[in-house]
């Protein structure tokens, strides 16, 4: 397994050399194309339409009076199917993609299934970008995430940052997969002029949120500790760690918000970071959950249990840059998922 996370590693770095020299020789414009509106009738196939941020980027659409979406959940359309994948492009011929779609988990799922995660998202990724070109699709928007950066990254992290260094071990496989689809959008756009681009969100938190009690990240999981503990009366909470990592979090209507916004304002070839640009303390965060969701007990924080990363912030200068900037604050955000949650969740 090391051997060949070593070999696909080498070879994405290999590739990535190459795209940079190339990069550097000709000129950005060569690869900026016209930016302009998506017309409202347009075909738009988001993919993972069910998951928090298709689900949401479907939401903000139908906002927006998009109104001819194609969405396909997973027994209408196997995305891991080259076949299924290629037919449906043929028959539906959409305009714009957006690929939401992703196999996700947290670090138990990512120690646990890593074969899983490479496989599996190096499928649905590669079938949907070749059927997109192969089909003439105007626009496709890939999804990453801050996870895909090394582990020691600089603060704020830079876009590129990316392949600088060693990856975080429990998400390894995970992230050389999404890399893997970042630098396939690069490298369509260099040899095909194909118009992929792809977007780099930081940690995000939402409605239709994972609350899984083993699965879940963070923010999901205080909010589900702390209501678990109010209703049963528990007086004391036990938090992992100090509470001193600082990390950033973004609603993710907002990162909805983003990917309209780079789909009709952005068309080249390095992604772009989405986030808050604000960070908080696990402490802090820890805190306003404890509020939120209105808990009166205590929190224990356990320092025998390990902190993680110090820090972990995005560089937002390139969308902010381009007139983007997020709307949620971090506590209505929390308001808003708590609120979701006990409406889908609360009586379990």
């Amino acid at each position: 397994m090391l051997l060949l996370s070593f070999t696909i590693c080498l070879f994405i770095f290999l590739f990535t050399s190459l795209i940079s020299h190339t990069y550097e020789i000709l000129s950005i414009d060569t690869y900026t194309k016209k930016i302009m509106a998506i017309d409202k009738s347009a075909k738009i196939f988001v993919a993972g339409h069910r998951g928090m941020v298709g689900s949401s980027v479907v939401r903000k659409l139908n906002q927006l009076g998009f109104h001819n979406l194609i969405l396909k959940t997973h027994s209408d359309l196997d995305l891991t199917n080259q076949s299924d994948v290629d037919t449906f492009f043929s028959t539906n011929q959409p305009d714009y993609v957006i690929l939401a779609a992703a196999k996700v988990g947290g670090i138990h799922a990512n120690k646990t299934y890593p074969a899983d995660f490479i496989t599996l998202n190096l499928q649905i990724q590669t079938n949907i970008i070749v059927s997109s070109f192969k089909y003439k699709v105007k626009k496709l928007l890939f999804l990453g995430s801050s996870c895909l950066y090394p582990k020691f990254s600089p603060q704020p992290i830079p876009e590129n940052a990316l392949l600088t260094g060693p990856l975080e071990e429990t998400n390894e496989c995970y992230a050389i997969a999404k890399i893997a689809g970042i630098k396939m959008c690069q490298a369509y756009r260099i040899q095909h002029n194909f118009d992929a681009i792809s977007a780099m969100p930081t940690n995000l938190f939402g409605t239709n949120d994972n609350f899984h009690p083993e699965n879940s990240h963070v923010l999901p999981a205080l909010l589900r500790r702390f209501h678990e503990a109010k209703i049963n009366n528990v007086d004391q909470v036990v938090v992992w760690g100090s509470g001193s990592p600082l990390r950033e979090f973004l609603h993710v209507d907002d990162l909805a918000d983003a990917v309209i916004f780079l789909l009709e304002n952005y068309s080249d070839l390095e992604h772009v970071n989405v986030g808050s640009g604000n960070e908080v303390s696990i402490k802090e965060l820890a805190e306003l959950a404890k509020e939120v969701v209105g808990f009166k007990g205590e929190l224990i924080w356990d320092s025998t249990k390990p902190d993680g990363t110090p820090r972990k912030l995005m560089d937002n200068s390139k969308i902010a840059a381009l007139g983007w900037k997020p709307k949620i604050s971090l506590r209505d955000g929390l308001v808003d998922t708590y609120k979701w949650y006990l409406e889908n969740y609360g009586k379990q």
